[in-house]
């Protein structure tokens, strides 16, 4: 009797171990899984926080109708900033149109750059100034090969965020 009561118990031990290791990793999702519901409750919480910075972010960007060339107008606004610093771009693509939610955006890829380093920051600081329409994104500056001046170069891509709408756009 007691080699048949060791032997249950053992076949026990054998056939509960998964399940038991299966209530345990049952027990770490369900403690994930409240962690995140806490978390959306406090982001739905904050709610009318994020529409009022929402609202504000919607007022700088500008408002474009269909039928305007959003890379002419673009691309005219980087090279008229960057003729007024100083900083050659030689070589641009300019990237598709992607729509995200409201919002359009619209790469720059500027392969092939060059001026000085005080030029090229305050040509990079005055685009990004523009509040949220444009973004610099993978920024890489390296020294000339030929040095005859302290110039630098490089490659970015600008991200140009706006809306459209039927109305005229807002300046």
């Amino acid at each position: 009797m007691i080699t048949a009561a060791v032997g249950l118990f053992g076949a026990s031990a054998l056939l509960a171990r998964p399940k038991l290791d299966e209530w345990k990793e049952l027990r770490q999702e369900q403690a994930r899984v409240r962690s995140l519901i806490a978390a959306d409750r406090q982001t739905l919480g904050e709610q009318d926080r994020w529409r009022q910075e929402f609202a504000k972010l919607s007022e700088m960007i500008k408002q474009f109708t269909p039928e305007e060339k959003m890379d002419v107008h673009w691309l005219s606004l980087m090279d008229d900033t960057a003729r007024r610093y100083g900083v050659s771009i030689r070589k641009r693509q300019v990237g598709e149109e992607k729509k995200a939610g409201e919002v359009y955006e619209m790469p720059i890829e500027c392969q092939e750059w060059e001026g000085r380093p005080e030029d090229v920051w305050r040509f990079l600081f005055e685009l990004q100034s523009q509040g949220a329409m444009l973004d610099i994104r993978q920024l890489l500056v390296k020294p000339k090969e030929q040095r005859t001046d302290d110039s630098v170069k490089g490659r970015f891509t600008l991200y140009c965020a706006y809306g459209r709408s039927g109305a005229t756009p807002r300046k």
